[in-house]
């Protein structure tokens, strides 16, 4: 994706989302687990696997197959996976695989869920971009074959005011007709909270009356809950049912070694929701890092993945405000697929611990 903002904000609801548990269970054999300390939930447990090869050179002695299965705790958030769907398209970086190929959709969710991860949130623009959208209407037929999930993250027009709004109330038309409302095929698949189905938003401009999106929308059997990225405008924070938390490094602003890791961002984030907006739905981020030399609109910012430590820690930092009392519903984990900035957990490959991600393949995405 394209540069993203900061902005702290998120909110918590007292219980968890329903089905929870379902698909959370520990990396399979074949997978290793990254040589750091890692916290004692299974959450991060199970996700040890996804830094297989981006842990220290000089360690990879020590890392030790994990062979048990077994279930999260109870009270663990739900995982999600931001997902790239345009790979394939001549604009996006070569990764040795297309996302409009069913098998690679197929093996991409089945190996989410041995992770762990319960749903992909994937980066969409409407009908502006055809190739991501047909590419979505896919993973959302795999993920219902597949007993897995899916959502929307909308990226906002960049265009005026009303031009904005209008965007995005075309957009929502064609995901309620197509992907969640009574009409789609495969609704049930689809991403829900108390029944509703969530619908992120990746602010851009800022020129979207939201208002008139809520209103167009409330008539709907069921409406979207909108879920923001950080905090949304005042004037619309009515019409949001959440926030979420995206990789970034904070007040710090990005090192130029690469060392801040955003850790005052989020402990910011996750106090202000459970402080300030208990009645909203908080949704925590992590990341492995982040370096987006390798994009276009690159401007070459980096944050070192620390041999696995740094998403050790942005999965663990959220235990700091959240407990089985007051637990975090969702935990979203950025990202599954995204190369082009550095955060691909799908399978990462490096030389030291200051190694970046490279591109899969079809052929290595395990089976």
């Amino acid at each position: 994706m394209a540069e993203r903002r900061i902005s702290p904000r998120t909110t918590v609801r007292t219980r968890q989302p329903q089905g929870f548990g379902q698909h959370l269970n520990l990396c399979a054999g074949r997978l290793k687990e990254w040589s750091g300390h890692l916290p004692r939930t299974l959450l991060a447990f199970s996700i040890a696997c996804f830094v297989i090869v981006s842990g220290c050179a000089n360690n990879t002695g020590a890392h030790r197959a994990l062979l048990q299965n077994g279930s999260a705790p109870a009270l663990a958030p739900k995982l999600l996976a931001v997902y790239m769907p345009w790979f394939g398209d001549h604009s996006h970086m070569d990764v040795g695989y297309s996302s409009q190929d069913p098998a690679v959709l197929r093996r991409q969710i089945q190996h989410a869920r041995r992770m762990g991860i319960s749903a992909f949130v994937v980066d969409w623009y409407g009908e502006s971009r055809p190739y991501s959208d047909h590419n979505f209407a896919l993973l959302q037929q795999s993920a219902s074959e597949n007993h897995f999930q899916v959502a929307l993250l909308y990226n906002e027009s960049e265009d005026e005011d009303a031009q904005a709004t209008d965007a995005a109330i075309a957009a929502l038309d064609k995901a309620y007709k197509d992907y969640f409302g009574p009409s789609a095929k495969y609704r049930e698949a689809y991403l829900t909270y108390d029944g509703q189905p969530m619908f992120f938003v990746f602010p851009k401009s800022g020129h979207i009356d939201w208002n008139r999106i809520r209103e167009h929308c409330s008539s709907w059997d069921r409406p979207p809950m909108l879920i923001y990225k950080d905090e949304p405008p005042a004037e619309f924070a009515n019409d949001f049912t959440g926030s979420y938390a995206w990789v970034q490094p904070g007040p710090g602003g990005w090192a130029p070694d690469g060392s801040n890791w955003g850790e005052q961002y989020l402990d910011h984030f996750y106090k202000t929701m459970k402080n300030s907006h208990p009645d909203k739905i908080a949704i925590g981020g992590a990341w492995p890092g982040f370096d987006d030399s390798a994009a276009k609109w690159g401007l070459n910012r980096h944050m070192q993945n620390g041999c696995g430590k740094t998403l050790d820690e942005t999965m663990s930092l959220y235990e700091r405000y959240y407990n089985g009392s007051n637990p975090l519903p969702f935990l979203l984990i950025e990202t599954w697929n995204d190369y082009e900035e550095g955060t691909a957990i799908e399978q990462r490959t490096a030389t030291n611990c200051g190694g970046t991600a490279t591109g899969a393949s079809a052929e290595s995405t395990p089976q």
